[in-house]
């Protein structure tokens, strides 16, 4: 393994987070004696060739440094390969890092924790899900959640994060339920009225919404949870429990685990670790052991499967 490492920053995560994080990630690691290579790019285009230049130049690890979306783009160009991938969470969200048990905002432990993994040889093989030539560490979103991404992304005021707040509350005013065809890997197409279908390879999307309560990052299967033909009483009733993942038990939410899944719905976009994808129809599958990451073994999730759908 070469000692130089390549440090992946977005300087715009969590409002600038990202590049204050740099640094402190960037002395651990040279205080642990590798040398360390930064990358920015000029865009997301520029930045993944350059970081796909290093892992195939033989970086040591690629390190991202920002958000989910920073872990996804780095995913790109890290799996598949032998090439480490480490995580400094400085965004918003930050669910990757937390289904890691990763540190969230400790830049510093964060590049200390990865240069211990590098140091001992050790890392985890996590599972990745894979829409055609594109990666995703977390949870594929479709409904009701991407349509609030939707209208959230065409706001031009307010910024941060309440804008999406807002978006919420437009969309919940507007919402019916929607028409899905989901196709499962035993080959057969459910359709389902839902409000939202969403993939988990990890449980958590959105800072710590954990839609898919029990997903394990290494069993090989991706947890999907589809919410029913709900009111927007029971929806505005049911959503705070999925900061504790316990509407899992709700009788209009379905479960399933499963190796892959198509599905398709007229004029739903879907959206992977908070990265728009495309309209649906989209088909997932779960890639087992997909990348290497520099950190601890992620605890599993409980294996018991729900009803599925009639």
């Amino acid at each position: 393994m070469t000692s130089e490492i390549t440090l992946f920053v977005n300087p715009t995560a969590g409002r600038g987070r990202g590049a204050h994080a740099a640094q402190p990630a960037a002395s651990a690691l040279r205080a642990a004696g590798f040398s360390v290579r930064t990358v920015l790019g000029q865009d997301a285009d520029d930045a993944l060739r350059r970081v796909r230049e290093a892992v195939e130049g033989g970086t040591g690890a690629l390190i991202a440094v920002g958000g989910d979306g920073m872990v996804n783009l780095a995913l790109q160009a890290v799996a598949g390969t032998a090439t480490p991938l480490g995580v400094v969470a400085a965004g918003t969200g930050n669910d990757f890092a937390r289904a890691l048990g990763l540190p969230i905002r400790d830049p510093a432990r964060a590049g200390e924790l990865a240069a211990r993994a590098l140091k001992g040889g050790h890392g985890t093989d996590v599972d990745l899900g894979r829409i055609g030539e594109r990666w995703f560490a977390t949870v594929l979103a479709s409904g009701f959640d991407s349509k609030v991404n939707d209208r959230g992304n065409r706001m031009r005021w307010p910024g941060g994060r309440f804008k999406y707040d807002l978006a919420m509350l437009a969309e919940l005013a507007a919402f019916k339920p929607i028409p899905y065809k989901i196709t499962l890997d035993d080959g057969e197409t459910r359709e389902v009225e839902a409000t939202l279908v969403a993939v988990g390879n990890a449980s958590s999307y959105g800072g710590g919404m954990r839609i898919c309560a029990d997903a394990d990052l290494t069993d090989g299967l991706f947890d999907v949870t589809v919410v029913g033909d709900c009111s927007r009483a029971t929806l505005i009733k049911v959503f705070p429990r999925v900061y504790r993942g316990t509407h899992l038990g709700h009788p209009k939410v379905t479960t399933y685990r499963v190796a892959s899944i198509t599905l398709a719905a007229d004029g739903v976009t879907g959206y992977a670790d908070g990265e728009r994808l495309g309209p649906l129809p989209l088909t997932a599958e779960c890639v087992r052991g997909a990348v290497r990451v520099l950190a601890p073994l992620p605890a599993p999730g409980r294996k018991a499967v729900h009803s599925g759908l009639p």
